[in-house]
């Protein structure tokens, strides 16, 4: 990949990705790197986060010193609460993500389609996650399912595809797709670019990506 250019950093993955989420919304973000997106939120903008194991009104990660590790997201790092937050059980928490009762969720991904089918719970290989867990609730209840991933696999190949070849956890689901390099939709005819970083040239990110990349105006014109 050419280093021209200044990737996003995860801190500034999350930051774009909170600069998306409107006022309102009630949001549960993943297990790994969506868990970042708490500390981007701003002071008074209210969101409500939402955490599977049973949070909603998470705030962003204590001060080193401050952990109360009676108080864990899913992935079991230690959280805030916010004033009016809340923590219950797990069963009224998939009752919440299966109810359609989230505006967005933020996933993880080992792969994404180009329409939106997502793979984010096993590569097959050993030691790996049994079961899917959650992901499959919040990526077909939440309203819409937006993944924040890494563009490249350690081994350099696109994690944006044609087809999955990793077990799926939802069909079409994926709307949005947020990489240190770009932004794109997912979309019935494909994928739409959205933004990217400075410097990288669209053909290039089609290279990158392996895949055509269509622009607001090309997709304005079918």
């Amino acid at each position: 990949m050419n280093m021209r250019y200044q990737q996003r950093t995860r801190d500034q993955l999350a930051a774009r990705i909170a600069a998306d989420i409107p006022e309102g919304a009630t949001v549960n973000l993943g297990i790994g790197m969506p868990t970042l997106v708490a500390n981007h939120i701003p002071a008074g903008f209210e969101v409500l986060l939402h955490s599977e194991n049973g949070i909603l009104g998470m705030g962003p990660a204590p001060a080193k010193g401050d952990e109360d590790y009676d108080l864990i997201n899913a992935g079991k790092q230690p959280v805030t609460l916010l004033e009016g937050g809340a923590y219950f059980h797990h069963a009224d928490s998939f009752a919440m993500m299966r109810g359609g009762h989230l505006d967005i969720c933020v996933l993880g991904a080992f792969q994404v389609s180009s329409t939106g089918d997502l793979a984010n719970w096993s590569t097959g290989e050993i030691g790996a996650i049994p079961a899917v867990g959650g992901a499959m609730d919040l990526a077909v209840g939440a309203k819409q399912t937006w993944v924040m991933m890494d563009l490249l696999t350690r081994q350099g190949t696109s994690k944006i595809v044609d087809h999955c070849s990793y077990p799926l956890t939802g069909i079409g689901c994926v709307k949005r797709i947020y990489t240190e390099l770009a932004t794109l939709a997912c979309t019935p005819q494909g994928l739409r670019l959205i933004d990217k970083i400075d410097g990288l040239e669209h053909a290039e990110l089609e290279l990158i990506v392996g895949l055509t990349i269509a622009n607001e105006c090309s997709m304005n014109a079918q």
